[in-house]
């Protein structure tokens, strides 16, 4: 046989919307789309999270713009992203990935300000 002429069989899990996406073992195709109740509870939960942080934290801050993004996707009808940068929130806090040193402080600028020099 010829190269050419092989049967090439492509898992369907590689075909869906004209992406390939890679198959995983149990891959459930017939789940349904996040619904709004799913993406609004992944936001109560991360919320409450984050407010278990100091006010100034910077993680905490970094979490409430994630959790902003979640609440703008979800009003898009992107339930999906929600759940997503919910998520993003809730590892910031458990990580805590941003932190200052003692004796540093960040300074938030309004958008018409600019930093000084």
């Amino acid at each position: 046989m010829r190269p050419l002429q092989r049967l090439i069989v492509v898992p369907a899990c590689l075909l869906l919307g004209g992406t390939v996406t890679p198959c995983k073992a149990g891959t459930d195709l017939s789940r349904a789309e996040p619904t709004k109740e799913e993406c609004f509870s992944a936001l109560e939960k991360a919320r409450t999270l984050a407010a278990t942080l100091p006010t100034g934290h910077l993680s905490r801050i970094f979490a409430e713009s994630h959790l902003h993004q979640a609440m703008i996707e979800a009003n898009n009808g992107e339930f999906d992203e929600c759940l997503e940068w919910s998520e993003r929130a809730t590892v910031e806090v458990n990580e805590l990935k941003h932190t200052l040193q003692p004796g540093e402080t960040l300074k938030m600028l309004r958008p018409d300000e600019e930093p000084r020099r």
